[in-house]
């Protein structure tokens, strides 16, 4: 079992790092459907996993090739590392199916953008 947690992790390394996506939209949806977590357990172990400086030796390779705004991932740093305490704080009160429909339309909406845009 161990070996499928580090694989999810390498395949969640790989795609954020290439994509720029956060780990949590390949996690989360495995978590659930490969695992049987609740969506409140994804979320959270999510969450949990993005503790120590996950993204920190991609983030210096877009650096080194000057592709980060520092000034920018500062700022906003603070205010993801704010607003994840509130989102925690109100999380409990939205039953499992919804909130799991909700990241699932998020996706969707996301997803459909990206694949549309010019």
């Amino acid at each position: 079992m161990y070996l499928l947690y580090i694989a999810l992790g390498l395949a969640a390394g790989i795609l954020s790092g290439i994509l720029g996506i956060g780990g949590g939209s390949i996690l989360i949806p495995a978590f659930v459907f490969l695992l049987g977590m609740t969506q409140h357990q994804a979320q959270g172990t999510t969450l949990a996993l993005m503790v120590p400086p996950i993204g920190l030796l991609a983030a210096m390779r877009y650096y080194q090739s000057g592709n980060v705004k520092i000034n920018v991932a500062i700022f906003v740093c603070v205010g993801f590392f704010i607003g994840g305490l509130i989102g925690a704080m109100f999380v409990d009160k939205i039953p499992d199916v919804m909130l799991k429909r909700g990241f699932g339309a998020f996706l969707l909406f996301v997803g459909l953008r990206m694949v549309f845009a010019k």
